[in-house]
């Protein structure tokens, strides 16, 4: 397997559990919208379902880092670092990623695999008129970090890469927030061809700016 193949298997993998896990929103809306229709419809209010949409939450969070890693979203402070050469961006990554995101991720794994074996073996539940299971929530915590440290080593191998050939290895893309504007534009019947095209033109002439200065390279790398 070669290094790019390497990198690109460890994004597809991170997307498909960050896209898993986003149904959560699904649920957590449907959670939301019952609990409204019983409190105030029925006077019938639900015991758990603070502790339920804490819990959905916090799994959407926890298992859409890796995801939002692979993708390069995570807020950066850009002021110096967009426009930094390929180079001295990886090198800083790397030293970062070294002195920051290894250990941090490390003791969140270690510490959240004892947490959950803790929790787990006393059945641990929530604390109300009727409690629910907490355990399975808690084993989101190792699960989460064991995903994050996967994508944070594909990261620094591709910081490696970039400091050997200069250039930042291109990243699996997901679908972006113009491919779906112009999905919408294209269906729309209330705007002309003119009117579309200029529209798009124009997004994407800001979101190639914005990337530019995010990452300080072109074609569509880091």
């Amino acid at each position: 397997m070669t290094i790019q193949r390497f990198l690109h298997a460890v994004d597809r993998f991170s997307m498909v559990v960050g896209k898993t896990f986003s149904w959560l929103i699904v649920a957590l809306m449907l959670l939301v919208c019952g609990e409204v229709f019983k409190r105030y419809a029925l006077n019938a209010p639900t015991a758990w379902i603070f502790d339920a949409n804490n819990m959905l939450y916090g799994t959407l969070f926890m298992m859409g880092g890796a995801y939002t890693l692979s993708q390069a979203g995570h807020v950066r402070g850009d002021f110096l670092y967009g426009s930094m050469k390929p180079r001295t961006q990886a090198a800083l990554d790397l030293v970062l990623f070294i002195l920051f995101f290894l250990p941090g991720v490390v003791a969140l794994t270690w510490s959240g695999w004892t947490y959950f074996g803790e929790s787990l073996a006393m059945r641990e539940q929530t604390f109300n008129a009727v409690p629910i299971p907490l355990y399975p929530f808690k084993f989101v915590i190792p699960m989460a970090g064991a995903v994050l440290l996967l994508q944070g080593i594909a990261e620094m191998v591709r910081c490696a890469l970039c400091l050997k050939t200069g250039e930042w290895a291109p990243r699996l893309k997901d679908a972006e927030e113009m491919d779906v504007v112009g999905e919408q534009l294209a269906g729309s019947t209330l705007v002309d061809e003119a009117d579309k095209r200029e529209v798009i033109d124009k997004a994407k002439a800001i979101e190639q700016a914005a990337q530019q200065r995010k990452s300080g390279t072109t074609g569509g790398t880091q």
